[in-house]
């Protein structure tokens, strides 16, 4: 919105140019995203808790999350809040990749959002039942995985492409859609699932969501993507300004969600934030190299497939609890600790994924 006065200002004082400029818009969308957050953050918090809307702790997790009992939830609303506006603000609106980006992170945000009112109104850890809840997810996973497809404007656009290699390329054709809302589906599923200590989920994905920023800005500019070697995808540069606004909405919510955490973000936030990751990856085509940076997501997945799988056929477990992150609280880590240690990992798995951009 902001741009195109920026664009009509620009008759009268030259100055107001600079919007023009991606990176420059992107700033604009993380401080806007981070303030709205920080300005926002405390008033809803006290709103939630006047109207008890608390976490409920299932009864056979560690027990030192029973204390956590009643700790405000939803607060992945603040967060899908400051994106919209900051993405809508900053954002260049004729752009059909902002558009699909912004839609599908909200669309995974009512699913979660219908998910934990369900808990609340029924005063349960339970919500929507697993097959409803995947049934909105795959609506919302194709229907994107369509609108990228039939409005792709090259064939890059529904390619597969393999890191590392300068020319592999592999070309999809309508296996484009299948692999998309696997990937979108998958990682909103992987982040719900690593979103279970203070802080796990929300810093990891403000670490992906900025290399994936970086992605974009590289590959929507058609100089940078041919000196590395990458992709050139027309407009998906424009994306950036969505991701410095997840990102900044981001580390809003941390200021709140640190440990110990004064808000949780709910289904709505996690479900939301895992999907926008994907959507992101897709649009920059990277679903590969977002399977290494989100290495974290992945292995909280695994761990969860393995132990059920273990207990079917054998009637064993694999770790003492599923996901993960409980696994290393019941070897008795305090919760601190094994939150620090997966942002670590993370770090280090961004900086890997960032560095394919020129091992080519």
């Amino acid at each position: 919105m902001l741009l195109m006065l920026a664009e009509q200002l620009q008759a009268l004082y030259s100055g107001f140019n600079v919007f023009q400029y991606l990176t420059f818009r992107a700033i604009l969308g993380t401080l806007t995203a981070l303030g709205i957050a920080l300005l926002v953050g405390p008033r809803l918090i006290r709103r939630l808790v006047q109207h008890q809307i608390g976490q409920f702790v299932r009864d056979d997790g560690p027990e030192s999350h029973l204390s956590k009992a009643g700790t405000p939830t939803m607060g992945g609303a603040l967060i899908l809040v400051s994106i919209a506006v900051a993405t809508l603000l900053w954002s260049d609106l004729a752009n059909r990749f902002v558009w699909v980006v912004l839609l599908v992170t909200l669309a995974f945000g009512v699913v979660g959002g219908v998910d934990d009112w369900l808990k609340l109104t029924r005063a349960s850890s339970k919500g929507l039942s697993a097959r409803a809840k995947y049934l909105w997810q795959s609506v919302a996973g194709v229907v994107a995985a369509l609108v990228l497809y039939f409005t792709a404007a090259s064939p890059i656009e529904t390619a597969l492409i393999v890191p590392l290699f300068k020319d592999v390329m592999l070309p999809l054709g309508w296996l484009f859609v299948p692999l998309t809302y696997l990937v979108v589906v998958g990682s909103s599923n992987a982040v719900n699932l690593t979103d279970g200590l203070d802080g796990l989920a929300i810093m990891p994905t403000v670490l992906v969501g900025g290399a994936l920023g970086v992605f974009a800005y590289v590959s929507g500019n058609i100089n940078f993507a041919e000196y590395l070697g990458i992709p050139y995808v027309r407009g998906a540069g424009e994306v950036v300004v969505f991701c410095g606004a997840l990102v900044g909405a981001g580390l809003g919510f941390l200021w709140f969600n640190t440990y110990p955490a004064q808000v949780f973000m709910g289904d709505v936030g996690a479900l939301a934030l895992g999907a926008a990751l994907g959507i992101l990856a897709v649009v920059v085509r990277q679903e590969l190299v977002l399977f290494v940076m989100g290495g974290v997501f992945v292995a909280e997945t695994v761990s969860v497939m393995l132990q059920v799988a273990s207990y079917r056929l054998t009637g064993r477990r694999i770790f003492r609890m599923a996901p993960l992150h409980h696994h290393f609280e019941l070897k008795g880590w305090p919760e601190p600790r094994v939150i620090v240690r997966f942002w670590i990992v993370t770090v280090v798995l961004v900086l890997v994924g960032l560095a394919t951009l020129k091992l080519r």
